[in-house]
């Protein structure tokens, strides 16, 4: 019982950093192609696509 708030905690913070993610995502001058494609990671791998886009997607 005593974990179950971290995983609460946890989760929200993925939620967070991965609406975080796209929305920086769309505003990336990327082409669409690529947007769609980080999207989609993002959203089917949380922390994994989210990490992935983070120190590999596109830089400004």
């Amino acid at each position: 019982m005593f974990g179950s708030e971290y995983g609460g905690i946890l989760g929200l913070l993925v939620l967070v950093l991965d609406v975080w993610a796209i929305v920086k995502i769309f505003q990336s001058g990327a082409g669409t192609g690529k947007k769609v494609l980080w999207i989609v990671l993002v959203l089917l791998f949380p922390i994994i696509g989210f990490l992935l886009w983070f120190f590999l997607g596109p830089k400004r």
